[in-house]
């Protein structure tokens, strides 16, 4: 079983990389989260890897970090949610937010996410609720101000969709200015991401 790869980034696509170790290609393929996050070609880069064994074929998944990695795994674990799907969820929501939503049991944020209905977010949820280790629990503050920096998040998600940004990049960058301006103001929140974004 491979379990990490360490090399150089011959290509990238959003979901798929080619990385060269010791000469040997691997094809690997990412979340949007990891490929956003994993530099360019010709860079020196290390995965976390994930190898899926089926009767016709091998195949690698790779991540970026280690909460992402488990979180693949242990939705792979729920009956009718295959490799394809995990990425697809991983694609479309941060982890930190997806543990914040099944530990929550919040239907509606994970049908949010392409390709999950709602009999599968329930699934996840309840499946999942109780079996995310502590480590899994991503730092958080209070309660209300959770729940502030919430719909703030919400608001400008929902205000970037409109504008025509793909969900996965936005949220990366709105959770990026969120952790460096959490008491800022909606409109100077705004400009900062598009700033960052173009």
């Amino acid at each position: 079983m491979i379990a990490r790869l360490k090399g150089t980034l011959l290509e990238k696509t959003p979901t798929r990389l080619v990385i060269d170790v010791a000469g040997v290609g691997y094809d690997v393929t990412v979340p949007l989260s990891t490929f956003y996050t994993i530099g360019d070609a010709g860079s020196e880069v290390t995965l976390r890897v994930h190898t899926h064994v089926r009767e016709d074929a091998i195949a690698l998944y790779g991540f970026g970090s280690a909460i992402e990695q488990d979180l693949f795994e242990r939705l792979i674990g729920i009956s009718g949610i295959g490799p394809k799907l995990a990425l697809a969820v991983l694609s479309g929501i941060d982890a930190g937010e997806l543990v914040r939503a099944i530990r929550a049991q919040d239907v509606a944020r994970l049908t949010k996410i392409p390709g999950i209905g709602k009999k599968t977010a329930e699934r996840i949820g309840l499946e999942l609720k109780d079996r995310l280790p502590a480590a899994l629990h991503p730092a958080g503050t209070s309660t209300v101000a959770s729940a502030a920096g919430g719909q703030m998040r919400d608001d400008l998600l929902s205000a970037l969709i409109n504008l025509g940004y793909q969900r996965a990049a936005a949220e990366k960058a709105i959770d990026k200015a969120l952790k460096q301006m959490p008491d800022a103001p909606f409109e100077r929140l705004v400009r900062d991401v598009l700033r960052a974004m173009m």
